[in-house]
């Protein structure tokens, strides 16, 4: 088996060390911060940034119009995907079915609904005011200051993330995974690849995950701290996932989901308010 996943996993596994014991809350630092369910964090700092993607990106959507976006808080990013093991810490096995693997697999098969129970689980905790990323701050946090279509450049790259790993569908990247003993036709164990230059692992690719807004159309001016609308029919997920073709995987990439669909390819992440 390549060593790649193990060594690319290290920055994961030195920060989750630090983690506090079952029911004690670490006080988070000035970048990051780790709960009693061992989730890592990195604290993201207020800024501008231009989302969507330029005109000449390709295979962009005509609805990544690009625009102004003002963060105007920082907030605390969970720096992989949610994983079995935190889920059946907060819900048991509920809704998954019985379904085996490694706790450090993200955890799939929930929809918008399942992640929103989740929250008011952990939230009951009283450890911090947790929920999902907004749209703006997801691709904020995806890009970490770059403007390419991926955060290392605008070429997709197997040996970068998760993507193209099914047999039946798209199966660019399945040859190299069964080579460098990654799974195949499922996602890889959170941190297998490089991180984002903010410390982010599986922004692009893997699963994809979902935020907070319903999916509409961008406002045709700079925003501040949007949210979405009010109301819609589908979700908003982001960054693609080990079924899906590469430029699904882009930092601009959109996609919507009807909030109570459970697929094997969507899961999440967190955001820790900061207080």
């Amino acid at each position: 088996m390549s060593p790649r996943p193990l060594g690319i996993c290290l920055g994961v596994v030195l920060l989750l060390l630090t983690a506090p014991a079952a029911g004690a809350l670490a006080e988070p630092s000035a970048d990051t911060f780790v709960n009693s369910l061992e989730m890592a964090f990195v604290r993201i700092p207020a800024g501008d940034f231009v989302m969507g993607s330029p005109v000449d990106e390709p295979n962009r959507d005509l609805s990544e119009m690009q625009h102004r976006v003002r963060i105007s808080k920082p907030f605390f990013i969970q720096t992989t995907e949610v994983t079995l093991r935190q889920w059946r810490m907060i819900m048991g096995r509920k809704m998954l079915f019985g379904r085996k693997g490694s706790g450090m697999m993200p955890v799939t098969g929930v929809s918008w609904h399942d992640c929103r129970e989740f929250l008011q689980r952990l939230n009951a905790r009283g450890e911090g005011r947790y929920r999902l990323p907004t749209e703006a701050e997801w691709e904020y946090a995806c890009r970490a200051e770059t403007t390419s279509a991926y955060s290392w450049g605008d070429r997709i790259d197997c040996e970068k993330a998760m993507y193209a790993n099914s047999p039946m569908k798209t199966n660019e990247c399945v040859s190299l995974n069964r080579d460098t003993g990654m799974p195949v036709n499922g996602p890889a164990r959170v941190g297998s690849y490089a991180p984002n230059p903010w410390g982010l692992y599986d922004m692009h690719g893997n699963v994809w995950e979902w935020c907070s807004d319903w999916l509409a159309d961008y406002g045709t001016t700079g925003a501040v701290d949007p949210a979405g609308p009010d109301r819609g029919d589908l979700r908003v997920k982001r960054g693609g996932s080990w079924f899906g073709w590469g430029p699904a995987c882009r930092s601009a990439n959109r996609a919507g989901t009807h909030p109570a669909s459970r697929l094997d390819t969507t899961g999440f992440r967190l955001v820790l308010e900061v207080e």
